[in-house]
């Protein structure tokens, strides 16, 4: 069974934190919020993106990135990246993996994106593109390390 979680260093817009939220949900994920955060976990608009599935959501929040690895010392950490040279499909996701994701107006750091060049992916996209968003980006993710692992753990068939 793989153990999906998602970490946030330093989220900035609640909206898309929330919308994580709902797709942590849907992947059994645990989300990781990393402080400072740009909003509250109170925040309306957090809540609001992230329905009623907010409440279900194994969150944890961290003083900052070293507290993070204090806790968390086991399983494979990822960090995605335009500035990467992998592509995310092409990389092979552990069943206990972090994908460590930036904040919204610039990313992860780059003494951070150095030290773990290894372990650096990214989603291809146009060359007209600076970035895609945040929540977008952690779906895209997601649903390549649960295909990777043929989806254990989540439904995978309907009912027509």
């Amino acid at each position: 069974m793989v153990k999906l979680n998602i970490v946030l260093l330093e989220p900035e817009i609640p909206q898309n934190t929330g919308n994580i939220g709902r797709t942590c949900n849907a992947m059994g994920a645990s989300l990781h919020l990393i402080e400072p955060l740009g909003f509250s976990i109170e925040d309306k608009y957090l809540k609001r993106a992230g329905l009623d599935y907010w409440k279900e959501l194994n969150v944890k929040t961290y003083r900052d990135y070293t507290d993070f690895l204090v806790k968390n010392p086991q399983g494979q950490k990822v960090f995605l990246s335009k500035k990467a040279t992998m592509q995310c499909d092409r990389f092979c996701y552990s069943d206990k993996v972090f994908l460590i994701f930036g904040k919204e107006s610039v990313g992860l750091p780059e003494k951070m994106l150095q030290e773990n060049k290894d372990s650096c992916v990214r989603v291809p996209m146009s060359v007209y593109s600076r970035s895609l968003n945040l929540a977008n980006t952690v779906a895209i993710l997601s649903y390549e390390v649960m295909r990777q692992h043929a989806f254990s753990g989540l439904k995978t068939k309907g009912e027509i």
